[in-house]
């Protein structure tokens, strides 16, 4: 039953269809080499191949029959017209040929049955072409339908004559073998393909998400510290009045609760995204103050940077200067990956309504190899920038640098917190 619903899938359903040859894809194997003038056109080497092949068939005709007089002319026609018909409706040429077969035969000159020298070639084409259209299961359909053929002719119209169906059967089968071994190489292709696609999109989001997982346990160290500054404050406020009365007691007492009880979930939610290797930091998370240390240990290392700070320093948001910091570290660590010996400059502008950093670099420089990488950097730093509703851009300069601008807003109640 299943073999039956094969076969009526792939030569019976929509065997009328238009299906035209779609052009070759002239940017892969061989053809990609060719100058930009011919590789236009050799997209239509398919096309050719079968005309070609129509036109010999043709010819072939001609001469089985001495090329004269309209018999002659249509005996040579229809085989190569059924070839040309292969590259608009496949299916429907096979079942024209196998259909034609016996009138062909008859007409034909008894020295090939029940397959002419033109028709012998005609099926060899029309067998290959169909098959190389659709999938292998056609393909072996279309050979049993033959050999079925051959075996009725033989058996019931062969009338003495000499058969030419095993070396038909057997080239066929060797052309149909041809084909199925580069259906499957081109289907394993197009899967490790997918699966490439598949790969790199499943990396991208763990990579996504371990930047995510980095940035939380981060900023669990700089809300602690707030959430234990509120609850150690509550706890102490009463003590600081002479003679509270109970209400501020009791609301003292309950924002304390409150705090704590914040703390305790925030620990609890991280713990979840914690690695069992994790270990919390000893020192505090670093924040622009701290610029002027990684400037200093990134030119030890063989870094040139250049460092301007313009507006009116001030204290940011704990978790604004946290990935201010990290954003400039991150991208001075990708110019010494991706751009060594090349300059670099840092611009902090403390501006009104928030914080703008541009970190640019030139074109590498000198007998290092610049390392290549995945870009998961750029993901780090626009997942920082995105987290406190900024806007980033990170992209390549007309010189062969590369720069980085990002824009972190900060309210004016923030900065007072």
């Amino acid at each position: 039953m299943g073999g039956l619903r094969g076969l009526r899938q792939d030569l019976f359903q929509d065997a009328f269809a238009y299906r035209p040859l779609p052009r070759l894809d002239v940017d892969r194997a061989l053809t990609r080499y060719l100058p930009a003038r011919i590789r236009v056109y050799t997209g239509y080497l398919p096309h050719a191949t079968v005309a070609w092949c129509a036109f010999l068939v043709f010819l072939a005709g001609l001469a089985v029959l001495g090329g004269g007089g309209a018999v002659a002319f249509v005996f040579a026609c229809l085989p190569a017209g059924i070839v040309l018909l292969t590259l608009v409706r496949p299916v429907l040429a096979f079942w024209a040929m196998l259909g034609l077969t016996p009138f062909f035969a008859v007409i034909g000159s008894p020295d090939g049955w029940p397959w002419p020298p033109n028709v012998f070639a005609a099926h060899l084409v029309v067998l290959t072409v169909v098959a190389a259209r659709t999938r292998p299961r056609a393909g072996a359909w279309m050979w049993v339908l033959t050999a079925l053929y051959a075996l009725f002719a033989e058996t019931f119209l062969g009338l003495g004559h000499s058969s030419d169906s095993a070396p038909l059967l057997f080239l066929a089968a060797l052309s149909l073998l041809v084909v199925t071994v580069l259906h499957v190489r081109r289907q394993a292709a197009a899967e490790v393909t997918a699966q490439q696609s598949v790969t790199a999109v499943e990396r991208s989001k763990r990579t996504l998400l371990e930047e995510r997982t980095t940035i939380a346990r981060e900023l669990h160290d700089v809300v602690a510290h707030h959430m234990s500054v509120v609850a150690i404050q509550a706890e102490a406020a009463p003590y600081r009045v002479e003679n509270p009365p109970p209400e501020l007691e009791q609301a003292f007492a309950t924002i304390r609760e409150n705090a704590v009880a914040a703390l305790t979930e925030l620990r609890r939610v991280l713990g979840v995204v914690r690695a069992e290797d994790y270990e919390a930091p000893d020192a505090p998370q670093p924040t622009l103050a701290d610029l002027d240390g990684l400037i200093r240990n990134v030119r030890e290392a063989g870094l040139d940077v250049e460092t301007t700070v313009t507006g009116a320093v001030r204290e940011l948001p704990q978790g604004v200067e946290l990935s201010a910091y990290r954003i400039v570290q991150e991208a001075l660590s990708n110019v010494l990956r991706h751009a060594p010996g090349a300059g670099a400059k840092v611009e902090v502008s403390y501006v009104l309504g928030g914080l703008g950093l541009r970190i640019a670099n030139g074109p590498a420089r000198g007998l290092v190899k610049p390392s290549p990488g995945a870009g998961h950097g750029i993901t780090g730093m626009r997942e920082r920038v995105t987290m406190l509703g900024g806007e980033m851009t990170a992209e390549a300069t007309d010189d062969g640098g590369y720069e980085v601008t990002a824009f972190v807003p900060v309210s004016r109640e923030e900065q007072q917190t």
